[in-house]
């Protein structure tokens, strides 16, 4: 019994070292959704360009889109702008912005200074949506179908990898629709 104890820890160091081991084969950006075949959720927030405008959920309807959460206080988020516009200017791909927990003005001037990619942007100063849709933080991209039902969902920065993955994903949207 005593030769027994004397394994206990090299025992869990064993199952500890196997789960940090698959831990490490695990991607970061694909963190699970509640949300996937849901509608957004319900909102009724401003538009950021025009706070007299208030959108809702079926403000992002009609087409297969992207959803991208972001704000300037995220530098990943600064990273991920070209692509973003690369995707709306060269791929004619719908993409609605949330500006998350962000300050109008700084929005605005950002938006001014790298280009806007957005159809619409929502201006969520508060983050209720993004506390709705299970934010972790700045950036994450859903890809939406034509009802505003979300399909997939990316954490971290578009770059040009992500978005032939998302471009598939939206590909197979639009044959799905079609069909």
């Amino acid at each position: 019994m005593r030769r027994f104890i004397l394994f206990i820890p090299l025992i869990i160091f064993v199952v500890m070292g196997a789960l940090f081991w698959k831990g490490l084969g695990l991607d970061p950006t694909e963190l699970p959704s509640a949300l996937i075949d849901k509608p957004v959720p319900d909102f009724n927030l401003p538009s950021l360009v025009d706070d007299n405008r208030m959108l809702t959920q079926n403000d992002l309807k009609g087409k297969p889109a992207l959803l991208n959460v972001w704000a300037t206080w995220c530098p990943t988020c600064k990273q991920e702008h070209a692509q973003l516009n690369k995707i709306a200017r060269e791929e004619g791909v719908t993409i609605y912005g949330i500006n998350y927990k962000d300050e109008r003005g700084a929005a605005k001037e950002w938006l001014r200074r790298y280009r806007d990619p957005y159809v619409v942007n929502i201006f969520d100063e508060q983050g209720a949506l993004g506390l709705d849709l299970g934010v972790y933080g700045a950036p994450e991209t859903y890809v939406l179908d034509a009802n505003g039902v979300i399909r997939y969902k990316h954490v971290g920065a578009v770059d040009e990898k992500v978005w032939l993955k998302l471009e598939t994903i939206l590909q197979q949207i639009s044959t799905e629709s079609q069909g």
